[in-house]
């Protein structure tokens, strides 16, 4: 498989990638990673717990509370966020390692904390996932089978909040067709037109 990926000749090392949960931007981040040898994820760090599949390191760091608040005070995260009553922080070795081993850095990422990056690595290039309507939205959560009722509503309240924050990023990727998309990523990464 990795014989047939190359690499994208990009115009930054830093993307950062954010929507409401089921817009589909892990789905784009994975479809990129799938592509190009030269293009990485900066796996977060999260308190929240393990959804069935997940692999610790890979889909993310799982820490303990007490563990991720520590780090927190020995200033080891470039950004971090409490989002829906759990953390998600950006570990500053995970992204130093990945730029050290020349790979092109992949934010997946909440609307504060890519607006974090930006602040911190002004090169970076901000997108913002929409899905084609919070009904999709909806029956794309329920699919995942991974949330609770609390849980969806909770995702749901901070839909109006995110979407205000939207503006700020630099492109705005509508998400209805997942090909399109990701298409549309590419080619901005390349400084192309889609």
């Amino acid at each position: 498989m990795s014989s047939s990926k190359k690499n994208i000749k990009a115009k930054s090392r830093y993307y950062a990638f954010s929507a409401p949960s089921g817009a589909g931007k892990t789905t784009i981040i994975k479809r990129i990673l799938g592509k190009y040898n030269n293009v990485a994820v900066s796996v977060s760090a999260t308190t929240r717990s393990k959804r069935k599949g997940e692999i610790d390191g890979v889909d993310y760091y799982f820490l303990q509370r007490d563990d991720f608040e520590r780090f927190v005070a020995e200033d080891k995260f470039l950004e971090y966020e409490e989002v829906h009553s759990d953390y998600y922080g950006t570990l500053k070795e995970t992204v130093q390692k990945l730029v050290d081993n020349g790979k092109i850095v992949l934010f997946d990422i909440d609307v504060n904390g890519a607006l974090n990056i930006k602040n911190k690595y002004p090169e970076t290039v901000l997108f913002f996932i929409k899905p084609p309507s919070i009904d999709v939205l909806i029956e794309r959560l329920q699919k995942r089978k991974s949330e609770t009722d609390e849980t969806l509503k909770q995702r749901l309240k901070r839909i109006d909040y995110e979407y205000s924050k939207a503006p700020l990023f630099d492109y705005i990727i509508l998400n209805d067709d997942l090909e399109k998309a990701v298409c549309e990523v590419e080619t901005i990464m390349m400084g192309e037109r889609c």
